[in-house]
C-alpha cells in the first residue's frame, strides 16, 4: 500500500448531488476527486470522506484520505496541492494536503463533527449570501429556540430526526454541544451550531427545521422529548433547505 494522503476540502455544494458517488452521476464531490486522481496517478483511486453531505450542502472543512499507488509518479504534498487545485472546478478547493499515518481513515477515525445551519431572516434576502443561507421568514423567536436546542444535547435515539428508512439501524448519536448564534453587526443572520459524534441522514436539517417551527411558534420547546420517545419521523419538524447547511469542522 502506498502513501496515505489526508486532504482538507472546501466546497460550495450548490451544483452537486452531495459527496457520495453514484453510478452514472458525475455531479458528486467524491466523483470529481476520484476522476482527477485516476488521471493523475494512472490507476483507479478510492477517496474516503469523513462522511456524506447531501445534495446542495456545503463544506468549510471536509476531511478525506486516499492511498497513492506504490509505483505511481511521486508528487510532494505541495506539488499535489498545486496540481489538484489547478484541475478542480472553482467551487471546490483543497486547502491542505498532508501525509498521514498508514492506518488513518477519514471516516472511522473521526471523533466529532460540527455543522452550522445558516439563515437570513431579513425581509429582503442578501443576494450575496443566497447560496449559503436559507431565507427564513417570518422572523424567529430566538429566545424560544435557545430554550429548545438544549434538549438535543446528550445521547439520544434520533430515529425521529432522520429520513433514513432502514429498519433496525442504530440511530443513537451524541450531541456534545448546540447553540443559536446571532450577530449584532448583521442583524437577521442566525446560525444554529451542532457538534456531535456523528449525524444521521438529514438529521441536522430536520433538527433545524424543528427549531425553526419552534421559533415560529408552530410547536413548543418541550415537545422535543416526546418526539425522541415517539421515534416517528412525522412527529419532528420539516427538513430545512439544503443551502443553509455547512460542514464546519471534523475533529480526530
Amino acid at each position: 500500500m502506498g502513501r496515505n494522503i489526508k486532504l482538507i476540502i472546501q466546497y460550495d455544494g450548490t451544483r452537486y448531488n452531495g459527496w457520495q458517488k453514484r453510478p452514472g452521476d458525475d455531479k458528486t464531490i467524491q466523483f470529481k476527486f476520484e476522476n482527477l486522481f485516476s488521471k493523475m496517478f494512472g490507476e483507479d483511486i478510492e477517496v474516503i470522506g469523513s462522511g456524506r453531505t447531501d445534495k446542495g450542502v456545503h463544506a468549510l472543512m471536509q476531511t478525506a484520505n486516499f492511498h497513492v499507488p506504490e509505483k505511481a509518479v511521486f508528487f510532494t504534498c505541495g506539488e499535489m496541492l498545486e496540481y489538484i487545485n489547478s484541475h478542480l472546478p472553482k467551487d471546490i478547493a483543497v486547502i491542505s494536503v498532508t501525509e498521514a499515518d498508514d492506518r488513518f481513515h477519514a471516516r472511522f477515525d473521526c471523533k466529532s463533527k460540527t455543522y452550522l445551519y445558516r439563515m437570513d431572516t431579513r425581509l429582503v434576502q442578501d443576494v450575496f449570501q443566497s447560496r449559503f443561507r436559507a431565507h427564513i421568514r417570518p422572523e424567529l423567536d430566538i429566545k424560544e429556540m435557545k430554550g429548545a436546542i438544549n434538549y438535543f444535547v446528550g445521547k439520544h435515539d434520533f430515529t425521529a430526526f432522520t429520513s433514513n428508512k432502514i429498519k433496525n439501524k442504530n440511530n443513537i448519536r451524541e450531541i456534545f454541544s448546540a447553540d443559536i448564534l446571532t450577530y449584532p453587526e448583521n442583524k437577521g443572520f442566525i446560525d444554529i451550531e451542532y457538534t456531535g459524534d456523528g449525524f444521521l441522514y438529514k438529521m441536522a436539517r430536520i433538527m433545524s427545521g424543528t427549531l425553526i417551527e419552534i421559533g415560529r411558534h408552530k410547536r413548543k420547546a418541550d415537545d422535543i422529548p416526546a418526539i425522541f420517545e415517539g421515534r416517528e419521523r412525522a412527529m419532528a419538524g420539516y427538513t430545512a433547505p439544503a443551502e443553509g447547511l455547512v460542514l464546519k469542522n471534523v475533529e480526530y
